[in-house]
């Protein structure tokens, strides 16, 4: 019912910046959470930031500073901006969407895109 796409992803050195893009197509509900997630290897997923239809962020601490999230609900789109990458920042990141309703929690997902930073 929901398809998420990412691009964006690629190999920079430390210090550098790169913009992550998701487009969300299908059904798509106008009350919903956007988010980026990553999962490195050997590690469990974990949030990178999020953004509900309110426009309220949150952040992992890792990235507090560096990486901001927004979105475009007329485009379906949510971006991360990543400044100041550091090698620990290496990882598929994956785009979320998630519904709250009746009771339930709903996750869609991304296909993810490779994220490398390195000198």
């Amino acid at each position: 019912q929901v398809q998420l796409v990412e691009s964006g992803g690629d190999l920079v050195q430390p210090g550098g910046s790169l913009r992550l893009s998701c487009v969300a197509s299908g059904s798509i509900f106008s009350v919903n959470t956007r988010g980026w997630y990553r999962q490195a290897p050997g590690k469990e997923r974990e949030l990178v930031a999020d953004i509900a239809s309110s426009g309220i962020t949150n952040y992992a601490d890792s990235v507090k500073g560096r990486f901001t999230i927004s979105r475009d609900n007329a485009k379906n789109m949510v971006y991360l901006q990543m400044n100041s990458l550091k090698p620990e920042d290496t990882a598929v990141y994956y785009c979320n969407i998630r519904y709250t309703l009746w009771g339930g929690r709903y996750d869609y997902w991304g296909q993810g895109t490779q994220v490398t930073v390195s000198s």
